[in-house]
């Protein structure tokens, strides 16, 4: 596995494990049991796992999900520590560093940020760029239903245009920050905002970015 995809998965099989089963997180209605059911059935249920994308699917993928979230907790840590099944394609280190490297982080993050006492975490240059390369590719997936126009700034001046319409929005952080925003964690993120002021209120309020 990549150096950081690895890293990220044990640092969120870490945090599950800390938190208990029964934490909260970003993700609505999701507590920490039902977000490592979710992860572990992602890369060793593909028969299921298309759900989270295709809606035909997602029948399939909640029965699933259900089933691994009924095993006892510290299975599904384990599972997701030890990774994907010997044949998996998430073994392959070209499909781990762009599947999993921005998936972990995410959802690690969901974790600490449903915590009232969260700090910002401190990344690396080398992760942080990384994670804006990967935003760069996908602004225009995550974005694509954004209810006004949205550019992705990084305090340097480079930007992402995640979703061409007016009024524009422009949202301004750092790269974790940003990917946080994107994926739909508005509230968590520290970020600023410069626009249309219902158009911000807007942009907050949605539920429809992130994939």
């Amino acid at each position: 596995m990549s150096t950081h995809a690895k890293r990220e998965r044990l640092l969120l099989a870490d945090l599950l494990e800390a938190a208990g089963p029964d934490a909260p997180t970003l993700c609505d209605g999701w507590s920490t049991r039902d977000l490592a059911a979710h992860v572990v059935v992602r890369e060793r249920r593909a028969d299921a796992a298309g759900g989270i994308l295709i809606k035909q699917l997602a029948s399939r993928l909640e029965r699933v999900q259900a089933e691994f979230a009924a095993k006892p907790y510290e299975e599904l840590i384990q599972l997701i520590r030890t990774g994907p099944p010997r044949f998996s394609p998430f073994n392959l280190k070209q499909v781990d560093e762009a599947s999993n490297a921005v998936e972990f982080y995410v959802h690690a993050e969901d974790v600490r940020r449903a915590q009232p006492d969260w700090t910002p975490r401190e990344l690396d240059p080398v992760f942080a760029e990384a994670l804006w390369s990967r935003l760069e590719r996908m602004a225009r997936v995550v974005g694509r239903k954004a209810p006004v126009g949205l550019v992705l700034r990084r305090p340097d001046g480079q930007t992402a245009v995640a979703h061409r319409g007016t009024p524009v929005v422009t949202v301004t952080g750092g790269p974790a920050e940003l990917l946080m925003f994107a994926f739909g964690r508005q509230e968590a993120a520290e970020v600023e905002l410069e626009g249309d002021k219902d158009a911000i209120a807007r942009l907050h309020e949605t539920k429809q970015l992130g994939l």
